[in-house]
């Protein structure tokens, strides 16, 4: 789907908005569940869901035992059926609901997919438990019994009947579902993995699913993984107030997974009606299957059984004309977790990686020695810490790493100080090589004005400086019989931030190169915070944390500094940016959209410990114009620079931009379909009002 009229809809950018419902249930009483079943069914519409799942057996209640073989019962079911099928007219949306069935003889517990007063197909269960507490086999037959693929139900002929059907959205393709029930799922071959290698995106469940001890967590992990192995979406709903606690608890668990991670998740064990809802990124499914080439493996291994499946295809309108955003929360940090556990995990595991693959280099060379450039900032401080730790995990003395710091025309006295510092304190052996004397003759030789005396600091100026640098750490290599460590991070490789060859570019071993400049920041911050190399290297740690990102290559005047972002844009943003156009590959126009989801205000994805003063938000206008920046520098001005990277770890599925890795793309490409498809996103927030 391309981007329709309304940027500010969440329905244009190939999202598709879903409801899990959780009603009350009377056992044996079809008019009263049929009433909350459409009470839900409505505020699911007016919360502008375009699909809607209810519990297995709702219509009846699941613990209605013999009672289902009472004809007073399964008639008040069909009137049930017929009362949801006319409310569904007013209501855009698809309502999967749970009844059971007579048909041929024979009775089936199923799920009734219905919009817009007609039923699109009848789903009957495959797999009934018939062991400890459950005895589905005593009242139902499994759908495979079946002999017809048809059934005629409350006055409609021909309705769809079976477990292998999938039923496809015309006014939006990638949005196919496929229906199956309860202990569909627990079984090693679910019939939702059949579904989805054969085209459904979206798996329902509508399930009844009493509540033992510790089931919940493991119902959470079958939906999650389920949802993963699929690369699908996965709704989930069990029964809860109403169900007979004759020998049984119910606790009404309603979970929507996409992709293995839990988007929503219900109250459990709650009086009153519950609805959640949450956003499924189509987009996100099609593109990890078409990414993932072992998915198409998969179907090309069982074809011959996908191909009997049948589509049943409807329309339903998609709200797409009106102004609504996501309500399913975006990090403003994708590579940084938000929860502060999870941040620590990952911060140590990052940390972990690259000690691991520095390590392994230094052992499959047979050096003992690295050398380092140290300026003060944050990618070479993680360089040295990385450094500091292989060298303890070698039983190597600290001193084995050659640290320089080396000044040049631009150099603060802040940055000096704290490359001093952490060197003294991390216990490497620190020198300080002035540059400037070589720096200044290389300008000279090659006719350069500054060499004359001239204040000219053009690109010249600045990369003769990282040249020089670099010059003198690989000839300290040769010398030392050591391994240059690169500091350089994949934010400055995504941006071409960077001088070719030299300087943050090159090096033996680049350990940073994977690692996004914020999930650098917080590595660093969890190293201060845990104390690894003692109280005093933490405040160190935390001063580096605090000084402004600059290259600090031109001497800036009357205090100010050569300010990194003030170029190329928020490191914040551009990581934001990288991620989805690297992780993804989603369009310019729904980066901005889901930017301007995480980013529109203050209370937006923020984490409680980040000070006030530290907190950012942006305006779409200026979304746009990083975006902009980004697009450029990333998709035709960068390029020739990644395509010659040192060895590195990858560290994270965010990306490595390693020729050898995640990403490959030619040096000599054009960025005009990508900035020309950003033209289709507003200047401003103007029509951005939300239902």
């Amino acid at each position: 789907m391309r981007l329709g009229e309304n940027f500010f809809n969440l329905y244009s950018h190939d999202f598709i908005r879903v409801a899990v419902a959780i009603p009350p249930v009377r056992i044996a009483d079809p008019e009263f569940n049929a009433k909350q079943t459409i009470e839900l069914m409505k505020s699911a519409g007016q919360k502008r869901a375009a699909l809607v799942l209810f519990p297995e057996l709702g219509l009846s209640a699941y613990t209605c035992d013999d009672l289902f073989h009472q004809r007073a019962l399964l008639e008040a079911c069909h009137d049930a059926i017929g009362r949801i099928i006319e409310a569904s007219r007013e209501v855009p949306i698809v309502a999967v609901v749970g009844c059971p069935i007579p048909f041929d003889h024979l009775l089936y517990n199923c799920a009734v997919v219905v919009s817009r007063g007609r039923i699109l197909g009848v789903v009957p269960k495959t797999y009934l438990p018939n062991y400890r507490e459950f005895y589905e086999a005593r009242q139902f037959n499994s759908g495979e019994n079946a002999l017809r693929d048809t059934v005629e139900l409350c006055g409609q002929r021909d309705v769809p009947f079976g477990s292998r059907i999938i039923f496809v959205c015309r006014t939006q393709p990638l949005f196919s579902f496929h229906v199956e029930i309860c202990k569909d799922l627990w079984v090693p071959i679910p019939p939702s993995t059949d579904a989805a290698l054969a085209g459904a995106t979206v798996l329902l469940n509508l399930s009844a699913s009493n509540i033992t001890v510790s089931k919940a967590g493991y119902r959470r992990q079958l939906v999650s993984s389920q949802s993963a192995r699929c690369l699908a979406a996965y709704l989930y709903s069990a029964a809860g107030t109403g169900e007979s606690t004759t020998d049984l608890a119910w606790d009404g668990h309603a979970l929507i997974a996409e992709n293995g991670n839990v988007v929503a998740e219900s109250r459990r064990f709650e009086d009153p009606p519950q609805l959640i809802c949450s956003e499924i990124d189509l987009e996100r499914l099609a593109q990890e299957r078409m990414r993932q080439t072992s998915f198409g493996q998969a179907i090309r291994r069982e074809v011959s059984r996908l191909r009997g499946f049948r589509t049943v295809n409807f329309e339903i309108e998609l709200r797409q004309n009106e102004p609504l955003l996501l309500e399913r929360s975006y990090e403003r940090f994708p590579y940084v977790p938000a929860d502060p556990l999870g941040r620590e995990e990952r911060c140590a595991e990052v940390y972990q990686i690259q000690v691991q693959g520095l390590m392994t280099r230094l052992r499959a060379t047979g050096l003992q020695h690295v050398v380092l450039g140290i300026s003060g900032g944050i990618d070479s401080t993680q360089a040295l810490l990385v450094s500091a730790q292989v060298m303890d995990r070698l039983g190597y003395p600290r001193r084995n790493i050659i640290a320089y710091t080396m000044p040049g025309f631009a150099t603060s006295s802040r940055t000096l100080d704290q490359a001093k510092r952490l060197m003294t304190s991390i216990g490497c052996e620190a020198h300080e090589l002035d540059i400037r004397p070589a720096a200044r003759q290389m300008l000279l030789d090659i006719g350069h004005p500054f060499g004359s005396g001239s204040e000219t600091f053009d690109v010249t100026f600045e990369n003769v400086q990282a040249g020089e640098r670099t010059n003198y750490l690989f000839r300290i290599a040769n010398l030392r019989n050591a391994l240059v460590v690169g500091t350089g991070d994949l934010s400055e490789l995504a941006l071409g931030w960077c001088t070719y060859g030299v300087g943050d570019h090159m090096s033996h071993y680049a350990v940073n190169a994977s690692v996004p400049k914020t999930l650098i920041q917080h590595v660093i911050r969890w190293v201060a915070e845990t104390e690894r190399f003692g109280a005093e290297t933490s405040s160190i740690l935390r001063d580096i944390l605090a000084t402004e990102i600059s290259p600090e290559l031109v001497p800036g005047k009357a205090g100010t500094i050569q300010a990194t972002e003030a170029f190329i844009g928020p490191y914040e943003l551009q990581d934001f940016n990288l991620y989805y156009t690297v992780r993804f590959g989603y369009r310019p126009s729904k980066i901005a959209f889901l930017a301007y989801c995480a980013w529109r205000d203050r209370s937006a994805g923020l984490w409680p410990d980040i000070p006030p003063d530290k907190r950012h938000e942006y305006t779409l206008g200026e979304i746009k114009g990083h975006l902009r920046t980004f697009l450029l520098r990333f998709f035709q001005l960068s390029q020739f620079k990644r395509s010659c990277i040192p060895n590195a770890p990858k560290v994270g599925s965010g990306g490595s931009l390693s020729p050898r890795g995640d990403y490959r793309a030619p040096s000599d490409s054009d960025a005009a379909a990508w900035l020309a498809e950003l033209e289709l996103v507003p200047e401003s927030e103007e029509h951005s009002h939300t239902s």
